[in-house]
Parts: C-alpha cells; structure tokens; sequence
C-alpha cells in the first residue's frame, strides 16, 4: 500500500483539495485499494478543542464544480482539518507539501527528513521550488485547484511507474 499525506497551512483549503483530487484519479483508475490517501495542517489554526474546521467553502465549491466528491471515496463532507503529527513521518511514505513553508514547518517538526519523504507537490511536474499559491489569501481557488490537479497528475505518473 502507498501512503501519501497532503499537507498546506490549514488543512482546509489546499491540503483537502489536493486529497480528493488524487483519491478522485486512484479510484478511476481502480487502485483504491493500493492507497492510503489522508491530508494534514502544518498550523492548529484550523482545528478548535480537538474539532478540525471542515473544508473551506469556495476550496468545496471548486471541487464540485470538477465533478469531484460524488462518490463515497471521494465525499469530502466529514473532512475535518487535522493538524499533522510527529508520528505522521513513520506512517506515510509520501509527505507532500503545498509550498516551501510547509517543507520547513514539517521538516522542523520530524526533525529533518532522513528517508526523504518530503517534498512539494510540484516539484512532480519537473519544476522544481514552485508553489500551489494560497488561496485563502489569493482568492483563486480555480489556480489553486489546477496547479494541483497538474501536480497530482504527475504525482500519478510517477507512483505508477514505481508499481
């Protein structure tokens, strides 16, 4: 089985749209049962007394517009934000980040990254250092949402060549 955490800032707007969109390939591509697939916060800003806030309405908007969550796979509905853990490093072989602030943060925490797990979504398309920008501050759900897809893509691309 291959395990990937997605990880952003809050776990409600990148992170959570770059999970359903991979979970949305691996099940048209009939490998659900090959996959671990689960996204996390590098912050706590989105998780109050133990309860994760749920996917942020636009990032949701953006994925159902893609036809994306209409499944029980895929249905984002219970995603509650969730703030990644130290423990997190052992239990996934992919730790992908979003931007290079989410590598420190996750780095810092696992206290380097000697099986070298972590790496920005991006960097699967060959470009290296470049970011899915933030769309909570941006306001462009739509790019946000297709640097992922392209990421996730070639993320696919590469796992199936090592299947």
């Amino acid at each position: 089985m291959i395990r990937i955490l997605f990880v952003c800032h809050g776990n409600i707007c990148r992170s959570p749209m770059a999970e359903f969109t991979f979970k949305d390939m691996v099940e048209k591509k009939g490998l659900c049962d090959q996959f671990l697939i689960e996204s996390a916060a590098t912050s706590s800003e989105e998780v109050w007394r133990g309860v994760g806030n749920p996917i942020n309405p636009p990032a949701a908007a953006v994925l159902k517009y893609n036809d994306i969550g209409l499944t029980p796979y895929t249905n984002y509905d219970a995603k509650r934000a969730r703030q990644i853990t130290k423990a997190d490093y052992d239990r996934y072989d992919y730790i992908i980040g979003m931007d290079r602030w989410n590598v420190r943060n996750m780095t810092a925490l696992f206290g380097g990254d000697p099986q070298k797990k972590v790496h920005m979504l991006l960097d699967y398309t060959g470009i290296y250092g470049r970011e899915v920008a933030d769309p909570w501050y941006t306001n462009d759900y739509e790019m946000a949402f297709s640097d992922i897809k392209e990421g996730c893509e070639a993320l696919m691309k590469y796992l199936l060549r090592k299947m």
